[in-house]
């Protein structure tokens, strides 16, 4: 019996690998970049270096973990209403509407008008994927996750998971595009929801979470205390017609 519990595998179950085609995230309208520039120059390492995110990175990293602040807002580049932010240097470059690789080369583009491409280093990232998480989760609000990409339930994990009368088979995902806003309704219980372009949430994304119809029985977290809500009321208001018959 031991020998041949030692020989199984602890693997109850594996699905078939689930593929995803996920199309590379481009830049628009209220998104925060992380732009990092360094040259062979000493000058122009300074001139960007004041306005980079490095070097208080690490103080407002420990402040939006400790205080819920956002780590990158004072210091990113914000894509206004037009799409675009505005360099020490190079002045205002367009970014909206190109993917992170793409803004990275027109950068450089425009860096090599003053150092050689071989003494040029350009990073451009994110900084963070934020949304909002609204209605039933036990942490609401605005979050903020310093990752270049984020799955839905990565986001809903963030937000302290969904409460106990959530609909998990009709979240409201709300997505910003260049052209405006578009509502979807994403059931949580579909595997097909692993391998769609709702799996990775985008900056700016809105999450909602209706309760369940069980929340109109009361205020209850779960049936059996709506349920016994619903009790107590209706004895007191039988109590009450009783004791006006008398």
């Amino acid at each position: 019996m031991q020998e041949r519990e030692a020989s199984e595998s602890p693997l109850k179950y594996a699905s078939e690998m689930l593929p995803y085609d996920v199309e590379e995230y481009k830049l628009q309208y209220n998104d925060i970049v992380d732009i990092n520039i360094r040259t062979s120059s000493k000058e122009l390492n300074e001139l960007f270096n004041e306005f980079s995110m490095g070097n208080v990175q690490g103080n407002m990293m420990m402040q939006g973990a400790m205080g819920g602040g956002d780590a990158f807002f004072m210091t990113g580049f914000n894509l206004d209403e037009r799409g675009i932010v505005e360099l020490p240097l190079l002045g205002e470059i367009k970014l909206s509407g190109l993917t992170l690789q793409e803004a990275k080369m027109l950068i450089e583009e425009r860096m090599v008008e003053f150092v050689n491409r071989e003494d040029l280093f350009v990073r451009v990232r994110l900084g963070g994927i934020r949304y909002s998480a609204l209605g039933e989760f036990r942490m609401p609000g605005k979050h903020n996750i310093l990752q270049n990409r984020v799955t839905i339930f990565e986001a809903i994990a963030k937000a302290g998971d969904l409460t106990e009368v959530a609909k998990r088979d009709d979240l409201v995902l709300v997505r910003q595009y260049p052209g405006g806003t578009r509502m979807y309704r994403i059931d949580l219980n579909n595997k097909n929801l692993l391998t769609s372009e709702y799996f990775f949430i985008q900056p700016n994304d809105m999450l909602y979470a209706e309760p369940m119809k069980i929340r109109e029985l009361g205020t209850g977290v779960n049936f059996v205390q709506s349920f016994s809500l619903l009790i107590t009321t209706l004895t007191a208001a039988l109590l009450v017609i009783n004791l006006t018959r008398q």
